[in-house]
């Protein structure tokens, strides 16, 4: 399998205007090697060019390494000196020819300290942004990634579901948040979440991003549950929207305005239609309803490894969908200083249409 993801970069650089890439620890080196490295402060780099084995330049201590990569690689292995260092890369760079070549680099995960050290080695080089290739390695997905992705989901939502039942008034946002990690843990989640849980009620919930404070809930708050979990290396995001005992009237109205919009959101997601039009047939319902203002973001945003990468559900995003491609739809309103909702579920495209794995009730919930 790593192979042939290898061959398939191999013959994407061939076919392009890159002469290598460089990949550090990250999603897209862990796809290619199957193999989880650490990012620290001592440098890791993949240099990859077709025609050639790849060269690993990393220290000494990750060596037995270098045994479990699917395929062969040439390792350049330097010791604790930060000054001896660069000579490694000029090595690495020397053994495939690299100097004065394009070699492409991944700008949302290569770091400077990298970045410096193969500049350094490869000094005439040019180090374009070789995003598009990398990306359309891990756009589609296999039938053991999406499998891996529904299990993560299930993951989530059972952890939930044990958690639901605990949530009282006077619980603060953080203590909740707590109870969903062990929850989490308990249910199969690898221990490398995605991201932290969104815990937010009242008027921390009309922050998309908020983070979980001691603010206790009460009664009248929408609570804003946006979480998920990892499952071999493959993520599930999700958010559910309740209500803390009795809540006015808009606050349900708005519940389920993004409730429709969510399912127009799922309903346009289908193989050969551009990812705008997930975003415009979600963005509609609420625009009709009144609410366009208060919808402050995109429909959604790919998932796979990675809690954000492509494709991007945005208005002017003509991407077409395709079999494999995950997603979220994640539509929300939100009032600033009083309460939001969102409602987000995980989306695979298939042949005929999409496949949703997630299936936790979208209807408002009463908890507390």
């Amino acid at each position: 399998m790593t192979l042939a993801r290898l061959n398939n970069l191999t013959a994407s650089l061939l076919t392009s205007k890159l002469d290598a890439v460089i990949l550090n620890p990250g999603p897209t080196l862990t796809y290619l090697s199957g193999l989880h490295f650490h990012l620290m402060e001592r440098p890791v780099v993949l240099f990859v060019a077709p025609g050639q084995d790849p060269v690993l330049v990393l220290p000494e201590l990750e060596l037995p390494k270098v045994h479990l990569f699917p395929y062969k690689v040439q390792a350049i292995a330097y010791g604790e000196v930060p000054s001896e260092w660069e000579n490694a890369f000029r090595k690495a760079a020397q053994l495939l020819g690299l100097d004065g070549k394009r070699i492409g680099v991944e700008p949302r995960q290569l770091r400077l300290l990298e970045f410096s050290h193969v500049k350094a080695g490869a000094p005439e080089s040019d180090f374009p942004d070789a995003s598009g290739v990398l990306s359309a390695l891990r756009l589609k997905k296999d039938q053991a990634e999406v499998e891996a992705m529904r299990r993560a989901v299930m993951i989530a939502q059972s952890a939930l579901e044990e958690a639901i039942p605990l949530i009282k008034i006077g619980m603060t946002e953080r203590e909740l948040s707590s109870e969903l990690v062990m929850q989490l843990l308990r249910h199969g989640s690898d221990s490398e979440f995605p991201f932290a849980p969104i815990v937010s009620a009242g008027p921390n919930s009309a922050n998309p991003h908020a983070s979980p404070t001691d603010r206790k809930l009460q009664a009248g708050d929408l609570l804003v549950v946006d979480w998920g979990a990892a499952y071999d290396g493959y993520i599930s995001d999700l958010t559910r929207t309740f209500a803390v005992g009795e809540v006015e009237d808009e606050y349900q109205k708005i519940h389920k305005v993004v409730q429709e919009s969510n399912a127009a959101g799922r309903a346009a997601s289908m193989p050969g239609v551009p990812c705008a039009n997930v975003d415009i047939a979600a963005r509609e319902v609420i625009e009709k309803a009144g609410y366009g203002k208060y919808f402050t973001h995109r429909t959604g945003h790919g998932i796979g490894m990675e809690g954000h990468e492509d494709p991007y559900m945005r208005g002017d995003n003509m991407q077409l969908l395709e079999p494999g491609m995950a997603f979220t739809v994640e539509p929300g309103i939100y009032f600033a200083g009083r309460n939001g909702v969102r409602i987000e579920d995980n989306i695979v495209i298939t042949e005929s249409g999409a496949d949703c794995l997630s299936d936790m009730p979208r209807e408002i919930r009463v908890v507390g």
